[in-house]
């Protein structure tokens, strides 16, 4: 077990030896509010196919190290922008997450692709004429071939070449009732540029500085070319004290260029719930999800910037090429467990704005297939025609958007996890882990 998870587990440890407090019955949640922000999410190369000469797609044709298989057309969504919309809206929705992809709208230095921006005025168009709102991620881990070839984020003027891409795209779609996300998950993407291209440690610490500073430029270009229009960075929630890593060098560096707090949580960690270790080898679906650990994440990053509301930009659930998961959890399951402790953090007085779920088919995560997130399987791999099949996610997102939350009465099924930091004890572990 890597240095920071020991640490994760021995401050979990002493916080509950140090606890002789029952866990109490969970309590009954209200609904949330009438205007909270329901969605789903998707990203290009994860799910377009077709793709354009890029770092992943050249990661993914020389396997490089996170890699097991190629990308290939993946979902396809970009033959089935239409349905999937569609699909989409028949959720009860109002927010569609996609991202600009910047190999896709400038395959050469210099050169832009009118075809690539015409399929991304297709999306919005199809967005926008079935009443949703489009989220906008403009940098989700993807970057042209020929910057890949400049050395990437090594490049020295890869800041004002990324800040250019930006502008084309917030000038293009500005006025659009568009939510911008600048840059996803900051930490997640130095990881696997680290792993794949190699960096060393002062690489690593160019390519934190210089996404700081992307991100800090194109919140100023929005705020100048789309006024009113609310900008962000989707941040991974890691289990404490894990979180100080991506915070330091990010979120504290930029919370005070973001309208609202952006968090993706998959996973917590607990005394009793090790297993997350397993992403370290790509096991996704090895992993006991623990639904209280996003009340104690919500807590957190409440207590960091009180002033902020909060919107989880991702969660989902991860199964085996689609098959039943062994600890028996359904993905129905894992979304009301998730939902429940969401609404437990606004009876809190938690200011929590939307949700979206990750994500609206199977795609490609990221070097591997068989890890399946999506609310439609699809079998990229075995089907040609890339059929969409419901899972029973579909069925009880749906009905927990109209009701706004979960059925009432509901209890969660997933219990909280011993050392959980959700429980009574995590008032001692969030002091030690956020002064």
């Amino acid at each position: 077990m890597p240095k920071p998870l020991r640490l994760a587990v021995g401050v979990l440890g002493a916080a509950l030896a140090a606890s002789a407090v029952r866990r109490p019955p969970r309590p009954g949640v209200a609904p949330l509010p009438a205007d909270f922000r329901w969605g789903v999410a998707l990203a290009g190369v994860q799910s377009e196919g077709h793709c354009p000469d890029s770092n992943w797609r050249r990661y993914s044709e020389q396997h490089a190290p996170t890699v097991s298989d190629e990308i290939g057309d993946t979902a396809d969504w970009f033959c089935h922008v239409e349905e999937d919309v569609a699909r989409a809206k028949d959720l009860g929705i109002g927010t569609f997450r996609y991202s600009v992809e910047w190999a896709r709208t400038q395959p050469a230095p210099g050169e832009l692709d009118p075809e690539g921006f015409a399929f991304y005025d297709k999306v919005i168009d199809t967005i926008e004429a079935t009443g949703l709102k489009p989220m906008i991620t403009l940098d989700h881990w993807v970057y042209p071939g020929w910057l890949a070839d400049r050395g990437g984020w090594l490049c020295d003027d890869v800041v004002e070449l990324w800040l250019q891409h930006a502008r084309r795209v917030v000038e293009r779609y500005a006025g659009r009732d568009v939510t911008w996300i600048t840059i996803n998950e900051p930490g997640i993407y130095v990881g696997f540029e680290r792993r794949n291209r190699k960096l060393g440690r002062m690489e690593v610490g160019t390519m934190k500085r210089r996404l700081v500073e992307a991100h800090r430029g194109a919140y100023a270009l929005v705020k100048s070319l789309d006024p009113g229009a609310l900008v962000t960075s989707n941040i991974a929630y890691l289990p404490a004290p894990l979180n100080l890593i991506d915070d330091r060098w990010f979120f504290d560096q930029t919370i005070d260029t973001m309208d609202f707090l952006g968090i993706d949580y998959y996973y917590g960690l607990s005394v009793g719930n090790p297993t997350v270790v397993n992403d370290l080898v790509g096991r996704l679906w090895r992993i006991r999800t623990q639904p209280d650990g996003l009340l104690h994440a919500l807590r957190i990053y409440h207590r960091k910037a009180p002033h902020l509301p909060i919107w989880i930009v991702e969660n989902g659930i991860c199964t085996d090429n689609g098959k039943p998961r062994s600890d028996g959890l359904t993905r129905s399951d894992h979304l009301l467990d998730h939902l429940y402790y969401l609404q437990r953090a606004a009876d809190e007085g938690i200011p929590v704005m939307g949700y979206n779920y990750w994500s609206l088919t199977d795609n490609y995560e990221w070097g591997s297939y068989r890890p399946r997130f999506g609310l439609y399987r699809v079998d990229v791999l075995t089907d040609s025609a890339k059929t969409r099949h419901e899972t029973d996610g579909v069925a009880t997102y749906r009905a927990a958007i109209a009701r706004n939350g979960v059925p009432e009465g509901y209890r969660p099924v997933r219990r909280e996890a011993w050392g959980s930091p959700a429980a009574p004890w995590s008032t001692t572990l969030g002091r030690l882990t956020h002064q």
